[in-house]
């Protein structure tokens, strides 16, 4: 993975949340989606998704449970041509699906809005400017952040489908679950908080 590609390619091109409606009628943007133990992906094997948007178009969403490495700050300042002075501390990075892995995405607590910045669910947010990484660097960020690369993507009724297969299960989506929990029980304790599918 190219950080510097990533870095300026963050969530260029995909859409903000989109509360409009599914084929069935719902909409599963800004919840999560918990891969049930018979999920016949492996890519998907335990993930929990947080989903971005849900439409007649398709979904996307991010998984928020596969770490993939540490990087400091600087490093990923110095990677899209930023100053690095006085940008201290690491972040983990997390792989965020098979779609677009160069594609950097930013997920945090609504305390931190700006241009490009969009709710996802209660005390959720995205911001599509490559800013919030400056920002988080230098102690102007949002309290609780994660930047994933990669997303998760299903195009018409793909996602209805595997829901009605029973590949997925629903979760409302924690802040806590997303920015606190230990990244391996994330799965077990979605699981716990899971109701049936549509």
């Amino acid at each position: 993975m190219s950080i510097a590609l990533a870095l300026w390619a963050l969530l260029g091109t995909i859409a903000p949340p989109n509360p409009a409606m599914s084929a069935d009628g719902d909409s599963l943007a800004g919840q999560l989606l918990v891969a049930s133990p018979e999920i016949g992906d492996p890519r998907f094997a335990h993930a929990v998704i947080l989903v971005l948007r849900h439409e007649h178009s398709g979904a996307i969403g991010i998984v928020i449970n596969r770490p993939i490495e540490e990087r400091t700050f600087a490093a990923l300042l110095k990677a899209i041509g930023d100053d690095v002075t006085d940008a201290e501390g690491s972040v983990m990075l997390f792989a965020g699906g098979p779609v677009e892995s160069e594609r950097g995405i930013v997920v945090h607590s609504t305390d931190y809005h700006r241009d490009g910045t969009r709710d996802v669910a209660p005390g959720i947010a995205m911001t599509s400017s490559r800013d919030i990484i400056r920002d988080i660097a230098h102690k102007k960020g949002p309290e609780k952040s994660m930047i994933a690369f990669g997303y998760a993507g299903w195009g018409p009724g793909q996602l209805e489908s595997e829901m009605a297969q029973k590949s997925w299960f629903i979760a409302p989506a924690d802040p806590a679950l997303i920015f606190d929990d230990d990244r391996s029980a994330v799965w077990h304790d979605a699981m716990v908080r899971r109701r049936r599918a549509l």
